[in-house]
């Protein structure tokens, strides 16, 4: 479609298209991976007529909002004074912007490939998408598959009884991990939340991230609440970027604070039994895992104890 048919559409159906994309960027000491995400938004944002980066930073201790402040791209910096979690620093950039920008919500350790945002504005110009996300890669320039299915007690049991490569293989996991879905453009359910281009309009109607969740599920709930208020969530794997990634993995206390997070969304959805269910597959799946170390230990213990307020997770940041 040309760029004048677009415009012509977006007018008849109430879209902006040429609206201005506000970049979002949550930092937390992420000094040793922002300037090269800085670096790649120039060629990302390539054929965006309007764009503004922020970056909201929680109380950093390694410069990352100094750094910020000194580069050449001039982003407005937020800072948050306190370790405020992913979803409120995310409402904190979001409420420095205008209510008809599109919003770029990115995390620190990314890079766009060039002419990569574009593609995602394109869909905007349909109504009914809300949200649309990018083809992630690894740093070995192997696809990263950050497509989900709704958690269920059926991915569950089965990444609990096949593991977690099996059952996405098999189709029954939370992650899609079949590699003819993520060839070609197409509604989804959800996807991790590494980059999201959320519409104005449903910005405006989904409202807030859920601050409660502090990190980890609260972009499950976020496109959850997208797709009940009556929007489509869309992947367009023309549009690429690259994911350092890996932080929960690696650290014991981030992994349990997943799981833990993982249990808690599953909760607010489904009943008490149903939950005690999932929550069993959820700790029998990371028991089976128990010998491969420290971060599955952690998420055993934190699949069986009762939640914690997610301010003691908060609380301990710091140390």
């Amino acid at each position: 479609m040309a760029d004048t048919d677009q415009d012509i559409t977006a007018v008849l159906e109430g879209v902006d298209a040429t609206a201005t994309v506000s970049v979002v960027i949550v930092t937390y000491n992420s000094a040793s991976a922002l300037p090269a995400l800085l670096g790649s938004l120039p060629a990302g944002l390539n054929g965006v007529d309007r764009f503004e980066v922020i970056i909201v930073d929680n109380d950093s201790r390694d410069g990352s909002a100094d750094l910020a402040e000194a580069h050449p791209l001039r982003p407005k910096v937020i800072r948050m004074g306190r370790n405020a979690g992913y979803a409120a620093a995310i409402n904190a950039g979001a409420s420095t912007v205008n209510p008809k920008s599109h919003l770029l919500v990115l995390n620190p350790d990314l890079r766009l490939y060039p002419d990569s945002v574009r593609p995602l504005l394109d869909h905007l110009v349909a109504r009914s998408v809300g949200i649309v996300v990018p083809a992630n890669y690894r740093e070995d320039g192997t696809l990263d598959p950050t497509l989900r299915r709704e958690p269920s007690m059926l991915t569950a049991w089965a990444e609990a009884i096949l593991g977690g490569t099996l059952a996405a293989r098999l189709g029954w996991g939370e992650v899609v991990g079949e590699p003819s879905r993520y060839d070609q453009s197409g509604t989804i359910e959800w996807a991790t939340g590494s980059a999201l281009l959320i519409s104005a309009r449903a910005r405006r109607i989904v409202g807030e991230w859920d601050e409660s969740f502090f990190l980890y599920s609260e972009e499950v709930d976020y496109q959850r609440r997208a797709r009940e208020a009556g929007f489509d969530i869309v992947y367009e794997p023309r549009s690429k970027v690259m994911h350092a990634s890996g932080g929960s993995g690696a650290s014991p206390r981030l992994y349990a604070l997943l799981t833990s997070n993982r249990i808690r969304y599953y909760g607010r959805h489904h009943g008490a039994l149903s939950t005690a269910m999932f929550r069993l597959g959820v700790a029998a799946g990371q028991a089976a895992r128990f010998w491969r170390g420290s971060p599955h230990r952690a998420a055993l213990f934190s699949a069986l104890m009762p939640l914690r307020p997610v301010s003691e997770f908060q609380a301990n940041t710091r140390t």
